[in-house]
C-alpha cells in the first residue's frame, strides 16, 4: 500500500483513544533509531496534554511482540515497585498507552509498528554533562533501575537484539572481518589488529563467569548514556530511565561499563588527537559512587568487585566493533568522513590502555563505595 508518510502518521493517531482532541503531532526529540513525535492533545478542560509518539525502528528490532512484551512487563514491574516506595509511578518510569484494542502496539497498512507513552513532564534530557553532578545523577539513576528490577526474572525477556554484548562473540566477528579483509584495509591496521588479538582472553572473562553460575543473570538497560534518562528541572535529579528498547538479560556489570566508557573522559568518540583522550579517574568515581549508593545490595560482592572489568569491555567491545565496521567498508556505524570509524576505534583502545594502566586505583574506589 502506497500511503504518505502524513496518511501513516494519521492512520496511527486514530489508532489511540486521546481522551480529547489532538491538535497536532510535531516530529521530537534527538534520536536517531525510532521515528519520535510528541502529540499535543486538548482535554475536556481545555488543557494541553502532551503523549510521546514513536515508528519502532523494525528493521533494527525485528521483533516489535517482543520488544514490547519485555516494555510492558518491565514497567509493570516498576509500577508496583515505585508505589511501594511511596514514588510517582507516572513520573519515575515510562508508562504505555495501550491502543484502542488494548494492544501496546498499533501495525499500520505499511507494515510499520507504532507505540505511545505518557509525557513525563518537568524534565529534560541532556545530550551532554553540563555540570559535575549530572554525570553522578546519571549514575544514581542507573543504580535504582538495578535495584528496583533486582527481583525480576531476567530469564523471562526477549533478545531484542541478538548477543548483543557477548564480547566473545564481537571477538569472533571481528576475526572473520580480518580473514575476508574485503576492502584490502588490514594491511594499514596493523597496530590496532594486534591489540585486538592481545585481548582475546578479556573478551570472555565475564561470559566465563556467568556460564559458570558466578554472575547472575540481570535485567540491563544496555544503552546506558546521560540522554537516556529524564532529569528533574527543578531539582536536577534523575528521576525516570527511558528508551528501554534494549532492555535484555544482561551483566550489571555491562550497564555500569558502558556509562564509564561513554561519560569518564572528556573527548569526542571520533577524535583523531589521541594526546585528547583520557581517562578520568575523577568522572569514575563520581559514577562509581552514585551507582553504588543507588544499587546498595542489590548486586553481588563479585558483580561489585567485576565493575572495573565491565568498564573495560564495554570500551575494548566497542571499540572492536567500530574495527571490524572499518575492515569490511563503514556499513553499520554511520560516517560523515573517511577513517572515522577508524578513529572511534582508537579513542576506545586507548581509554582501554588507561584503565589498565589505572586498574589499581579503579578497583580501590569500587571497593570504597561497595
Amino acid at each position: 500500500m502506497n500511503c504518505t508518510a502524513e496518511q501513516i502518521l494519521n492512520e496511527a493517531l486514530a489508532a489511540w483513544d486521546w481522551n480529547g482532541q489532538v491538535a497536532g503531532a510535531l516530529r521530537y526529540g534527538a534520536g536517531h533509531i525510532n521515528d519520535t513525535f510528541c502529540v499535543y492533545v486538548q482535554d475536556e478542560a481545555g488543557d494541553c496534554v502532551r503523549y510521546i509518539l514513536q515508528r519502532i525502528n523494525t528493521n533494527t528490532f525485528t521483533d516489535p511482540d517482543g520488544l514490547m512484551e519485555n516494555i510492558c512487563g518491565v514497567t509493570g514491574y516498576l509500577r508496583k515497585v515505585i508505589e511501594a516506595q511511596g514514588g510517582d509511578p507516572m513520573r519515575e518510569t515510562m508508562n504505555v498507552v495501550y491502543t484502542r484494542e488494548g494492544k501496546p502496539y498499533y501495525a499500520d497498512s505499511d507494515g510499520g509498528a507504532w507505540r505511545v507513552y505518557t509525557f513525563v513532564e518537568g524534565t529534560v534530557c541532556l545530550q551532554k554533562v553540563e555540570q559535575p553532578e549530572d554525570f553522578y545523577e546519571s549514575a544514581v539513576a542507573f543504580g535504582n533501575f538495578q535495584r528496583q528490577l533486582a527481583g525480576y526474572d531476567a530469564s523471562t525477556l526477549h533478545e531484542t537484539i541478538a548477543r548483543f554484548h557477548d564480547t566473545a562473540n564481537r571477538y569472533a566477528n571481528f576475526e572473520k572481518a580480518l580473514a575476508a579483509d574485503a576492502c584490502g584495509r588490514a594491511k594499514d591496521v596493523a597496530e590496532e589488529i594486534a591489540f585486538v588479538q592481545a585481548h582475546k582472553d578479556d573478551c570472555s572473562f565475564m561470559m566465563n563467569l556467568l556460564a559458570e553460575g558466578k554472575l547472575p543473570l540481570r535485567v540491563t538497560h544496555n544503552d546506558t548514556k546521560l540522554n537516556n534518562i529524564l532529569m528533574d528541572k527543578a531539582t536536577r535529579k534523575g528521576i525516570c530511565v527511558i528508551d528501554l528498547d534494549t532492555v535484555m538479560p544482561g551483566l550489571a556489570a555491562n550497564d555500569y561499563g558502558d556509562s564509564i566508557r561513554f561519560g569518564a573522559n572528556d573527548c569526542a568518540e571520533d577524535e583523531p588527537d589521541l594526546s585528547k583522550v583520557n581517562f578520568s579517574l575523577p568522572l569514575f568515581e563520581s559514577y562509581t559512587k552514585g551507582f553504588l549508593q543507588a544499587a546498595g545490595d542489590a548486586l553481588t560482592d563479585l558483580e561489585k568487585e567485576t565493575l572495573p572489568w565491565g568498564a573495560k569491555l564495554m570500551t575494548l567491545e566497542c571499540g572492536i566493533r567500530f574495527l571490524t565496521d572499518y575492515l569490511e567498508g563503514d556499513h553499520y556505524f554511520r560516517t560523515h568522513r573517511p577513517g572515522q570509524n577508524l578513529d572511534r576505534c582508537r579513542t576506545q583502545f586507548k581509554l582501554v590502555r588507561d584503565m589498565e594502566a589505572a586498574w589499581d586505583e579503579m578497583a580501590a574506589i569500587v571497593k570504597k563505595y561497595s
